[in-house]
Formats: C-alpha cells, structure tokens, sequence
C-alpha cells in the first residue's frame, strides 16, 4: 500500500523497511510447496486469500513494489501517477478494509481472527497515512530514484533471465514510449503543480530535493549498468529519451519546487508522529528521548572501562574511547580484500554460533557484496537485500556493503571508514547477516507464515530490534577491540533515539546533530552525514526503531528467562522467535508468553 509520495524515501531507504520485507514474505506459502513440504494449515490457506485485495491495492497503483512483492503479472507496468491519484487509492484500500471486516463473524479459527485484524489494522494505518500526506505536504517526486528502484528491482541478477526482459517495456512506459503511455516526468509534474494553488501545503526540505538533483546522473548511469550487465539490448533509445526527460524534470524541479522548498527540515508534527507509528514506535518522543539519553550515558561509561584495555592491548597512547577507535580505523581493509575478509568473519560467527549453540545455522552460505554507485546514492548504509520469493529457484539474501555517501550539489562525495577495519566486521556481520537480519528473513523462506504475520505485522521496531538484539548476544565471543566497537554501534542507536526526535522538534539543528555524531560516536564524515540525512529527509523517525525494537526484544528475553528457570534454552528460544515471521513486539511477547514458555515448561 506505501505509495512513492514525499515520504516514498522511507520504502526505499532500507531494504529492512516494509517495502522490501513485504516483498520477501509474500510468498512464503508457495514457497513450503515448492520445497516439497507439508501444505500450511487450513487457517493460514485461508488468512492468505483474504489478504489479496490487499496485496492488490499495493499492485494497482504501485506495481513495481508488487513484483517485488512475488506477485505475478506486474513486471511489465510502472507507478500509476494518473489524476485522482489519492481518491481512487483510498477507495481501493477502504474497500479491502471492508471485505476484511465482513469476514470477521465467520472466521472461527482464533488465529484467522487475529491475521484479519492485523490486516484491517495496516489498511488503515496506511489509510490515514496517506490522508496526511495529502493534507499536509506538496506532491513531490524524485523521478530518477523512482526509475532507477523500478529497473533495479527487474535486473537484479537473482531474477530468471525470463523475467528480466520486462525492464525493456518498464523503461519504455517510464519514457512513455509505450502505445497509450505518458511519460513519468509528466506525471510527476502534473500532480504536483495541480496542487500548487493550495498555499497551506508545506512544501519538501530543501536539501532532500538537492540530494535527489545531485543524485539523479547516479541513478540514470545505473539504469545504463543494469541494461549493460543484463545482456539485453535495444534499451539505449529509450534509456537516452528517459535521461533527456529527467535532465529537463531537473530543471523543472529548480525552477519550481526549489523556491517552494522549507529551509527547516521539521515535518508538520502530525506527520512526524504518524511516521513513527508507522515504524511501530508507540513511545513519545520527550520519553524516548528520557530513555535514549540515559542509555546512552550507561554505553559510554562501558567504553570509558573498556577502552584502557584495547589501549593496553594494542600499546596506544591514549585510552580514551575516542582516540581508540580513531586508532583501530587507521588499519583499513580496502578494494579486493573486502569481500573475502568479510566472508572470513561470517565464518568464524558461524563457529560460534554453532559451538555456543545460540541459533540453528544453515548449511549454505550466506552473501556479501558491495553496493553499486548507483545503489550507493539509493541506500547509502548498510543493509540486507533480500530475494525474490515468489518462483524463487535457492537465491538468499545478500548483505550490501556501501563504501561512500554521495555529496549533495557541490559537494564532494565522502568516504566511510566505519566497516572496514577488523574490528566492526564482528558487530555489522552479526547484525546484517548472521544470526540477524539474514537469518530473520531466511527462517521465514524456509519455514513458512501467514502474509498477514510476516507482511502487514511487520513493523521496522521489531525487525531491527532483533539484529540489535543479535548485536548484544554475541559482544562476549568477540576480542576486546570488537567489543569496543560493539559498544559503539549500540552508543549510535541510542544516540539515534534521541537525536531524530530532537532534530525533528527543533531542539538540535542538523550541523548539531552532524557534529556529535562526529565527535562522541566517533564517525567518520560520510556515515554521520548519512545519518543526519536518515533523521531529517531520507526517513524520519525510523532511526529510533533499533533503540525500541532492542528494548523490547530485551524485554520479551527477560521475561520468557524469569517463566522458565534453569529451562530456558536460548537456541531454541532464537529459534522459535524468528519463526513467528516479522510481528511487532506486542505480537511477539504474546507468542512466547502463550507458545513458547508453556511448550518449555512441558518438557522433561
């Protein structure tokens, strides 16, 4: 249901974020049949009928998504941007709410029950969503980014060849060169300026839309390598007609919405508010700023203990936190080296995740590779990509290395230094690939869940909350360097959970934010440019999900620890919990207060 409106940076962000999630679970039923396994049950069969309006309104207006989402028949259409755009959307998801509720009375099955008020819950939440951004905020697109998702997302190579000759016809329709087709560029224009008479709509941030100007040779010069890399040809007529328009778009762009731009980078704060519900963040913000704070205190006062020790260790000077870590970022891994040395650390994780039995580990291994330029601009931190799933023939997950952040309009673009060195590859592995995000996300491949549970529960608190969990879990194995820098990617997700917040209350300007990240988490120029960006235009409001997510998921542990004793097993405590698919935290307790801990106390 997200649609590419001014908020459209939030599906496209992260690939942890709904948009992407949604398309890994999509499929999990068809997938248990085509790995010879047990049908699912009866309930689910039936929770995942009834999702398909849904699944539905996601395809009609917004298709690309939907092909990700593993349903069929839309890889050949684009982003429906025609007039009335917001009313027809509306009706669609209302409607599907109200089939939803119809069948409420006759759903017996308590879990049936519960899938469909998930599902009358999410249509709603993105009903009122999209209201908001109606009423309140200017229509803007960024037309490059748009393209550049939309074929990326066909030319992905885990994508059957068969399959990727639809991007020929997708970027023939973005340049409205299909018989009955407008193009893209047109549409963008035609539903913002139709709203340009209403003088209350507030109008984008200023440096979002430079980010995007500056980011749109990127994108169009990723298209090309996609195209190039595919081995399909005939795609540079209409590739050259795209980049004419989106050059001109551009323009269009200075011209118009710039001058209508806000200097502030505060949203309205109804739709700040309704961003961090839509995360799943249900603390209000001066709480979690209360909390985030004093987290953060506690962190720092752990690395002003362990610092000394790493100095010690390593024979630095100085044993402040700070100097330590600038002196372990000076041994970087660079070009070539990367990847294997990655896929050297995830293999030592793996042996400890099997010798201190914490988690079952597959046999197969799992994949890491560096961003693209181009990818680079679209997602510039970390993340996993997962696959396709619908039709799915053994591809996995990757794990996405970006190594730079692209600089807006004359800037330059800065380098990161924050992942490659020794010591952050035990903390990044451990949360993006294994035991966390890729394991997360290829538990719910393996075994199967309802839509409902793994699409429209899903919420980006509990997702990142379990790879920050994942993050703590395994600081004891690691050398002291690594726990060091543990501690500091935990020091920025508190100081995440408080900085969003603030900047977006106008308590702390950018450059504020900016510098102390710089200066007390210790990042470089690039990553802390990247994450002020996060909290003020690529995504606002979503940075706080690791701190909440973590804090719950911390809780639901204690919780299932204190019920059970000397019984609790903590491998098979992970195991069941990233079996219940993507649910929020409230979901999740309720499943291993009620399945897990009574199934515990039974045994022997």
């Amino acid at each position: 249901m997200p649609q590419p409106n001014i908020n459209r940076r939030r599906v496209i962000l992260s690939r942890l974020l709904a948009g992407t999630c949604i398309g890994m679970l999509s499929a999990a039923a068809s997938l248990a049949s085509a790995a010879d396994k047990p049908a699912p049950p009866a309930w689910v069969q039936d929770s995942n009928k009834a999702a398909q309006p849904l699944l539905e309104a996601i395809a009609k207006y917004n298709p690309e998504q939907a092909a990700q989402l593993g349903v069929d028949g839309y890889d050949d259409k684009i982003i429906d941007l025609q007039p009335q755009l917001f009313e027809r959307s509306q009706a669609t998801v209302q409607k599907a709410i109200d089939g939803l509720k119809a069948q409420l009375p006759q759903a017996a099955d308590p879990a049936l029950q519960q899938d469909l008020q998930i599902m009358i819950a999410a249509g709603q939440r993105q009903s009122d969503t999209d209201k908001l951004q109606h009423d309140l905020m200017l229509p803007y697109f960024a037309a490059a980014g748009i393209a550049f998702e939309g074929i990326h997302g066909l030319l992905d190579p885990r994508i059957p060849k068969a399959r990727q000759a639809a991007a020929l016809v997708r970027l023939r329709l973005y340049a409205g060169l299909e018989p009955g087709s407008t193009a893209l560029t047109e549409l963008a224009k035609a539903r913002t300026e139709e709203r340009f008479g209403d003088k209350s709509l507030t109008g984008p941030y200023k440096a979002e839309v430079e980010q995007d100007l500056s980011d749109a040779p990127r994108m169009v010069a990723g298209i090309g390598e996609l195209f190039k890399n595919s081995g399909l040809s005939r795609y540079e007529q209409p590739l050259a007609a795209l980049t004419g328009q989106i050059q001109a778009y551009n323009d269009w762009v200075r011209k118009e919405i710039l001058p209508r731009c806000r200097a502030d980078n505060r949203l309205p704060p109804a739709i700040y508010a309704d961003n961090l519900k839509q995360f799943g963040n249900t603390v209000p913000p001066e709480e979690l700023i209360r909390r985030a704070l004093l987290s953060f205190a506690e962190i720092r006062n752990e690395m002003r203990a362990l610092a000394p020790l790493v100095a010690k260790q390593k024979g630095y000077k100085s044993g402040d936190y700070r100097d330590v870590i600038r002196e372990l970022k000076k041994s970087q891994i660079t070009g070539k080296a990367i990847l294997p040395f990655y896929q050297k650390r995830l293999a030592a994780i793996e042996d400890i995740l099997r010798r201190e039995h914490e988690i079952t580990v597959p046999e197969r291994h799992a994949v890491i590779r560096l961003a693209s330029e181009a990818e680079s601009a679209q997602i510039p931190a970390p993340h996993m990509s997962p696959p396709r799933l619908i039709g799915n023939t053994g591809e996995y997950g990757e794990f996405v290395l970006p190594l730079k952040t692209p600089g807006a309009v004359g800037e330059k673009d800065l380098k990161t230094d924050d992942f490659t060195f020794d010591a952050a590859a035990w903390t990044l592995t451990s949360h993006e690939a294994r035991p966390g995000h890729e394991l997360q996300f290829s538990a719910m491949m393996d075994h199967g869940v309802s839509i409902a549970r793994a699409v429209f529960a899903f919420n980006s608190v509990n997702v990142e909350g379990w790879a920050l969990y994942c993050e703590a879990e395994m600081k004891p194995y690691f050398p002291l360097d690594g726990q060091l820098i543990g501690l500091q990617h935990r020091l920025m997700r508190a100081a995440r959970a408080f900085l969003d917040p603030m900047v977006n209350l106008g308590q702390l300007t950018p450059q504020q934010v900016k510098q102390f990240l710089m200066d007390e988490v210790v990042l470089s120029e690039g990553l802390a440019k990247e994450e002020t960006d996060r909290y003020t235009f690529r995504s606002p409001g979503q940075a706080t999900s690791y701190f909440v997510g973590y804090q719950a998921m911390m809780e639901t542990r204690q919780r299932a620890e204190l019920a059970l004793g000397t019984k609790f097993n903590k491998q098979r405590f992970h195991d069941f919990v990233i079996g219940q698919g993507l649910l929020p935290p409230d979901l999740l307790q309720k499943a291993v207060l009620e399945q897990f801990v009574p199934q515990e106390q039974q045994r022997p």
